[in-house]
């Protein structure tokens, strides 16, 4: 599963912090990681440089061998909580669309 990381303007990804992004999307995505081939995550700040509650938006979109690819979105008060909240997601409509696969 590759996955690759998108920020908007206002945010610089540090290694440190990108090899923490990816673990904590293997971790979380392990179950489903031979039904996923890539991942992309999306960091943007909705209010930029202003303060703001619930302004850090992380987007997964995951793209599925053979299937369309599925995206969710969270909001979060730093970048770590719209990440956690946005794999809680993902995680939720992987396994709707891994009962499924399995159903047919």
């Amino acid at each position: 599963m590759t996955i690759q990381l998108n920020t908007d303007k206002n945010l610089t990804i540090h290694q440190e912090y990108e090899d923490k992004i990816k673990a904590a999307i293997n971790d979380g995505l392990t179950r489903f990681e031979d039904l996923i081939t890539r991942v992309e995550v999306h960091f943007t700040d909705e209010n930029g440089s202003k303060e703001g509650l619930e302004d850090k938006r992380c987007l997964l979109e995951a793209r599925i061998s053979g299937k369309e690819p599925i995206a969710v979105t969270n909001l979060g008060s730093n970048y770590d909580l719209a990440l956690n909240g946005a794999i809680s997601k993902l995680k939720s409509k992987l396994e709707t669309i891994a009962g499924k696969l399995k159903a047919h």
